[in-house]
């Protein structure tokens, strides 16, 4: 329309509007450009489209200083990813697949990683993780903060708020920016978070914001002054920033009504900025973002699709355990047989603090005089006041901030307080720390150790009793290491800390604390080491008679080792049954070739644990020798009943294994 003299002069077009349009319109043309390539079926899975907040990616990435800030995002995460790299092809070839994406197609469209960038697909789970990564930041002095993306659906989450607490606490250095486009997939918000959202974050002492996302130019000033504070008084910031998502949450799964989309298309703001800076200008930035996409996606077809060699990458996660004297990690090697289980563990631990100053300790009720529920961490806060981290009950919020802290260089011991609560953090353990290196293509390593207390025999009733190991032990990219007199747990604690540059899961049967290891061997078995075992971290030791040939092999991990060697004692006695025994440190990724060769001497298997039996250990060391056997060999199990761990001490022996169980099992075996 043709304007009269009295109309006012529209604004200037300003440099910076056409450089947030620039950026917008690559974001907007590599969202609409994956989705087609979906509906031509050259996609997998699934992807998450930021179309119609492309505001937040430019307004608030635009804030960061590059090279030095660290973004953890979301599986919404494409325009952040393109805003911090400025590389659409390596976005584009990782959604498709290919071996030049951005993680070797091993991620796909939710888990990226390139330098100061991460992101994953589970919902709250990387707010701890992004804390642990600004904790880190400060510890080690860069002035870099963290930025942690995060919707509004999110908020649903409790460990988002188990993060805020120990953000506050600590005073991390993080943004906490939560894109709030009013749906969690397809339910509306309003129907699944309470309250105001800002009150959530101010709650906690956070300083929280909130505005519309509507003006990147506008945006992106107030981000940088929010940067700013957050860098100068290292402390965290919660930032709401309302928006809306114009395009399905996932691909076509959209059942929004049409007018409430109509009325938003007509606010998109990048239609606004366009309309602002004009033609043929606007046009001009439009073809060349869908010049680079076309680019991207050529380069893309070109590339080979990911390649995996399964048993080859397995076989290389194994051989990082290697590279040790297996024999010093026996109990017969130690130099002090006279210590206790517990002052094994509190030694290792003053040892590899005082020379190794990336160890930080993290856990409940740590500080002295306390020193942690079974006092393995005595001492330790009064001589590293600085480096041991005593958390709120939050066993998610601290094991992903632990990880966080792996992730930028540190080396956490954490402390569980009873392995029951492992399940507590379980979505940490499962979902990022074990899957960090593997997905982002070895780009990161998490070297971490979480320590905890497992078992029974003290009397403390069905929830602090579990033996819950066998829950983690099949989880690719964990290792699980169980303690026993038969070992050197010091050693053994010292190896997964220093050594081992993967993360493990460090069980300790609590029964044994109060123990002295066994160094003499079993009465008429001499120790053997199977060549595979000679360097590794974590050796599985196999004692074998001297001039009998063996009736059957028992194998065993954990606090059971001293009942099962008074069984093996009491069937020699009264039976004569001479027995292999075999005794596992590292209880996976499991090596069975010390347990086969043995089985192929005797025919007779038996495995004693604590844990009751389905899905467990015993089950899947009977598997793999039955799997590798050319003749089957007769196997029995022993374990707890299937129950829980009642609290008095009667009852509590009667479900769990004892002496006359075992011995009742290896005759049976024999005869």
């Amino acid at each position: 329309m043709r304007k009269d003299a009295t109309s006012p002069a529209a604004p200037p077009v300003l440099p910076a509007e056409v450089q947030a349009l620039e950026r917008m319109l690559l974001v907007r043309a590599v969202e609409e450009r994956l989705l087609a390539l979906f509906s031509e079926g050259k996609l997998f899975g699934t992807t998450h489209t930021c179309i119609g907040q492309e505001t937040c990616a430019v307004g608030v990435m635009g804030a960061l200083e590059p090279g030095r800030d660290i973004v953890f995002s979301t599986h919404r995460c494409h325009g952040h990813f393109l805003m911090h790299t400025d590389d659409p092809e390596a976005l584009i070839a990782e959604i498709m697949g290919r071996e030049t994406g951005a993680c070797a197609g091993r991620g796909g469209s939710q888990h990226l990683c390139v330098p100061n960038f991460y992101s994953s697909g589970v919902q709250g789970g990387i707010v701890p993780i992004a804390t642990g990564i600004a904790l880190a930041e400060k510890r080690r002095g860069s002035g870099a903060i963290a930025l942690c993306f995060l919707g509004d659906g999110t908020l649903g989450e409790g460990v988002i708020y188990e993060a805020f607490n120990i953000a506050a606490l600590w005073q991390a250095p993080i943004l906490f920016v939560l894109e709030h486009n009013r749906y969690a997939q397809s339910t509306p918000t309003a129907l699944t978070i309470a309250g105001d959202v800002i009150a959530r974050a101010a709650a906690f002492g956070i300083a929280t914001d909130r505005r519309a996302a509507d003006d990147p130019v506008a945006l992106l000033a107030h981000m940088r002054s929010v940067v700013a504070m957050v860098r100068e008084r290292s402390e965290p910031f919660f930032q709401v920033l309302d928006t809306y998502r114009l395009a399905a949450h996932s691909k076509g799964d959209d059942d929004r009504a049409p007018a409430e989309l109509e009325y938003h298309r007509q606010r998109d703001p990048l239609l606004r900025l366009r309309e602002h800076v004009g033609e043929p200008l606007a046009s001009e930035l439009a073809r060349a973002a869908d010049s680079r996409v076309d680019a991207a996606v050529a380069a893309a077809d070109a590339a080979p699709y990911a390649h995996l060699d399964p048993a080859a990458e397995a076989l290389a996660f194994e051989s990082r355990g290697h590279g040790a004297d297996g024999r010093r990690a026996l109990a017969a090697a130690t130099a002090e047989p006279t210590r206790l289980v517990v002052q094994h563990l509190n030694a290792a631990l003053h040892a590899m603090m005082e020379t190794h100053h990336d160890i930080l300790l993290v856990g409940e009720d740590l500080l002295d005089p306390y020193g942690g529920a079974f006092k393995v961490s005595r001492g330790l806060s009064t001589r590293f006041a600085e480096r041991v981290l005593t958390t709120p009950i939050s066993e998610a919020g601290f094991i992903g901030v632990a990880t966080g802290l792996s992730l930028r260089g540190f080396r956490p011991v954490v402390e569980v307080m009873f392995g029951d609560f492992l399940a507590l953090g379980a979505d940490q353990i499962l979902n990022h720390l074990s899957k960090l290196n593997w997905m982002y293509n070895g780009q990161v390593e998490t070297p971490m150790v979480i320590r905890t207390p497992v078992g029974g025999r003290r009397g403390y009733g069905p929830t602090h009793s579990q033996s819950i190991e066998k829950m983690f032990l099949g989880i690719p990219g964990l290792v699980v290491v169980g303690l026993s007199l038969r070992h050197d747990p010091g050693e053994l604690l010292r190896r997964a800390t220093v050594d081992d540059p993967r993360p493990v899961l460090f069980v300790e049967q609590k029964i044994l604390y109060a123990k002295r290891l066994a160094i003499e061997p079993p009465t008429g078995l001499v120790l053997e080491l199977h060549p595979i075992e000679r360097d590794a971290f974590y050796p599985t030791a196999v004692w074998r008679p001297t001039r009998v040939a063996a009736d059957a092999t028992v194998v065993t991990y954990g606090a059971m080792t001293e009942i099962v060697e008074l069984a093996l004692t009491g069937v020699f006695e009264e039976d004569e049954i001479v027995a292999e025994y075999v005794v596992p440190a590292q209880l996976a990724p499991l090596r069975i070739a010390p347990i086969l060769d043995s089985v192929a001497r005797t025919g007779r298997l038996l495995v004693v644990e604590e844990a009751t039996l389905p899905w467990g250990f015993g089950a899947e060391v009977i598997a793999q020798v039955s799997q590798a056997s050319a003749r089957a060999p007769r196997c029995a199990r022993v374990g707890a009943h299937q129950l829980p761990i009642p609290n008095a001490r009667p009852a509590e022996d009667r479900v769990l294994p004892d002496v006359e169980r075992i011995m009742q099992a290896i005759r049976g075996l024999v005869r």
